[in-house]
């Protein structure tokens, strides 16, 4: 069995074979891969070598002393957040070794295309088809909206609906789908901070083989929530660094401004710094659960606690700073590949963070799941449960 000793003698071994220092970083990073030092945790082949996932930070604490370089996480974390998991889980053989290597090199980056102007909470709701010719290929038409990083993406995971005639849960598959195919349209939409990190796609006519297919024809729900709990520990299971996120701008303003300070936001800073240790600590706790399996609903706790105190913290932060707060540096339309909560002004901190109680689940949705799937309490009332697809009002 692969211990931690084995792996320091593995990580010991790719850095004498190929020093940071002179060794081009995307090919340390493929090299890293083949070595099974991505994700201890995934199989031999598949850039692990099948170890628990606890001796992941062995490797991680190695290179980092190295200065070997990073994979980006940023920049790709649907690829390894929510796209991994899912083609691990439910992927051929040959899509695992087609895809997982470029996506943890960051070679190649992922997009999410799940929500729909009709089907954002709702998600079961959506109306994008997708319609199988002949056995072979399918043709997919249809919109999507609030896709972070489809301006950069090379590769997609979708969910679309292929049978209209059953209930709305079951009438839907999962695919991998090409952004650079015809008839893929990617648009920008412009957020309240001026930049437009999400878009909207328009999918016409766009053919995607059967061999995309992740899961089995009308199986895509279940294999959508492999995706949907990583993607809530991913967003609120982050691993950050004591006064990491968003509170270590307010506390370090706290710090290097005495002029700005009173009683009332002393209080206020100190309760939402013991929350932010707190979350921090419980994020951790979630992170070695895993261990044991798949993420549950416990991400959806995670990812409510991480949106509330994010938009609380950065309120704090532009209270703090009165008229200075509400300086913003640029308004003209950026296209980033990711956010970068840390490195702008306290007024983007605060415009941006009104969108965390959104993305990945709204708050609303999140607190039924923990309601039902953690607490055990009553289901709503639902009246679309056992109606097709096809006779639903919209």
């Amino acid at each position: 069995m692969t211990d931690a000793a084995e792996l320091r003698r593995r990580t010991a071994e790719l850095l004498a074979a190929h020093p940071p220092a002179g060794t081009d970083r995307l090919d340390f990073l493929k090299a890293r891969f083949d070595a099974g030092l991505a994700w201890v945790h995934y199989p031999e082949g598949l850039g692990g070598l099948g170890a628990p996932r606890s001796l992941q930070a062995v490797v991680d604490a190695e290179l980092e002393a190295a200065g070997a370089p990073d994979n980006d996480p940023r920049r790709i974390g649907i690829g390894l957040g929510m796209a991994a998991p899912t083609v691990l889980q439910y992927g051929t053989e040959e899509q695992k070794r087609r895809f997982l290597r470029p996506l943890w090199t960051g070679e190649e980056v992922w997009c999410q295309l799940f929500s729909e102007p009709g089907a954002g909470s709702d998600l079961a709701a959506l109306g994008t088809r997708a319609v199988r010719e002949d056995g072979g290929d399918w043709v997919v038409d249809g919109q999507k909206v609030w896709t972070s990083s489809a301006h950069v993406a090379r590769w997609a995971i979708l969910i679309a609906r292929t049978d209209p005639d059953v209930p709305k849960h079951r009438g839907i598959t999962y695919f991998v789908c090409d952004m650079t195919d015809p008839g893929v349209e990617v648009r920008p939409l412009r957020q309240i901070t001026g930049e437009a990190e999400f878009n909207e796609v328009f999918l016409t006519g766009v053919r995607i083989p059967d061999a995309h297919r992740l899961g089995e024809v009308g199986d895509g729900w279940r294999v959508a929530q492999t995706t949907l709990n990583n993607e809530r520990v991913a967003i609120g299971g982050m691993r950050l660094p004591r006064e990491g996120g968003m509170i270590g701008p307010a506390a370090r303003t706290w710090r290097e401004r005495p002029e700005l300070r009173t009683h009332d936001l002393h209080q206020r800073l100190l309760k939402l710094w013991v929350e932010a240790e707190v979350s921090r600590l419980t994020a951790e706790r979630l992170r070695q659960q895993l261990v044991a399996g798949q993420p549950g609903p416990e991400g959806a706790g995670m990812k409510l606690a991480f949106a509330r105190l994010n938009q609380e913290i950065s309120g704090l932060e532009v209270e703090l700073l009165g008229e200075e707060g509400l300086l913003y540096d640029d308004w003209t339309m950026r296209r980033p590949e990711h956010v970068d909560f840390t490195g702008r002004e306290a007024g983007y901190r605060y415009l941006r963070s009104k969108g965390n109680s959104i993305e990945g689940g709204t708050t609303e949705v999140l607190l039924n799941i923990v309601a039902e799937r953690v607490l055990g309490l009553p289901t709503e009332p639902r009246t679309d449960k056992d109606v097709a697809w096809k006779d639903l009002a919209r």
